[in-house]
């Protein structure tokens, strides 16, 4: 099922459209709040209670909801999932009205609400493309829709230039896809939180829970990889826990334990990892002595440099080979010149 939200201005504007429908014989309405009556009088009766709230520019609420092709809603049903999409988007005090049209293959309503409530209160669209989103996921199974697939949340993030330049240099693919993969699989093959943690350790995937202190419910998820913590939502969004419980079975109470001890392991590999950083960086600065080799400054030869190995190439060779190092100096340099030279021009 497919949302589209319009908010606007003018009552009369959105209602005269539906009742051409309605003159048309391509449209009738399935409930209303209001009295139905000419487009002017609806009008009317919907801008009494939008004076409620004078300032306000948009009072006007316009969705549509249209099933795929090969879903069907009886009347019934259709107005008790338009009911439960108001209501659940925070229009349970409003005035609206609802109509069925016919003009296309696919079966759809028009809903037209009123943004202010009768006690004057102003619904909120914070947020409003993802709460219908969401919403309308769970419409879908509440009413045995076709589920469509949410182009958004199966977005995996895409890598950084500095992954690319990393993947040229070593010639290894980039972890975030990596990563990604094995999470793809572990949640695919997984029913719980249990057989979720059980799927990433096999994969050497650490899951790190990030619990609330006030409430005991788990508010995020990051994942330890080859040493290398990353966000969930980080790595697309369909990886955030408000989106892995989505597809898995997640209990507080149940799932308690397990998340505790899942984050207890993964407290001591982030010490672990703390005190091996912590040492090596004890060391950096420090001279290090080299078994075997006791040689002072002072005891080198004075002709040392002249008796530096060549690594097989002789002197000769060296002059001779186009990458040494002074010739490319001097070719650079007797270029710029001829490149100043070019660009001069006589002066009379």
């Amino acid at each position: 099922m497919i949302a589209k939200q319009i908010k606007g201005k003018d009552f009369y504007g959105v209602l005269a459209y539906n009742e051409k429908k309605v003159g048309q014989g391509m449209g009738y309405v399935l409930d209303a709040n209001i009295t139905y009556g000419k487009t002017v009088d609806m009008t009317q009766e919907f801008n009494i209670v939008r004076q409620l709230r004078p300032r306000l520019g948009k009072a006007v609420y316009h969705v549509s909801l249209s099933l795929p092709y090969e879903d069907t809603l009886c009347d019934k049903q259709f107005t008790s999932l338009g009911m439960d999409y108001l209501k659940s988007m925070g229009f349970d005090d409003n005035q609206y009205i609802m109509y069925r049209h016919q003009d296309q293959e696919h079966e759809h309503i028009h809903i037209i609400a009123n943004r202010v409530k009768f006690s004057g209160e102003l619904v909120s669209d914070s947020k409003d493309y993802e709460r219908s989103e969401q919403l309308v996921r769970k419409l879908e199974l509440e009413y045995n829709l076709s589920q469509l697939e949410d182009n958004k949340l199966t977005r995996n993030a895409t890598i950084t230039q500095k992954e690319i330049q990393k993947v040229f240099r070593t010639g290894e693919p980039p972890m975030k896809l990596i990563l990604q993969y094995h999470l793809e699989n572990s949640i695919s093959n997984s029913k719980n939180t249990t057989e979720l943690i059980r799927e990433l350790d096999v994969k050497n995937i650490s899951p790190k829970f990030n619990v609330s202190k006030s409430t005991g419910r788990v508010t995020g998820i990051s994942f330890r990889y080859k040493e290398t913590l990353y966000k969930g939502s980080s790595l697309g969004r369909q990886y955030s826990w408000n989106n892995i419980i989505k597809r898995i079975d997640y209990e507080q109470d149940r799932d308690h334990t397990i998340i505790s001890e899942t984050n207890r392991t993964e407290r001591r590999i982030d010490i672990s990892f703390e005190e091996n950083s912590n040492s090596a960086t004890a060391h950096i600065g420090k001279k290090q002595p080299i078994p075997g080799r006791h040689i002072k400054a002072a005891e080198q030869p004075k002709s040392y440099l002249e008796k530096a190995p060549s690594d097989g190439l002789k002197l000769n060779q060296m002059d001779n080979h186009p990458w040494n190092t002074f010739k490319l100096e001097l070719d650079n340099d007797s270029r710029f010149k001829k490149k100043k030279r070019k660009g001069k021009v006589r002066r009379r």
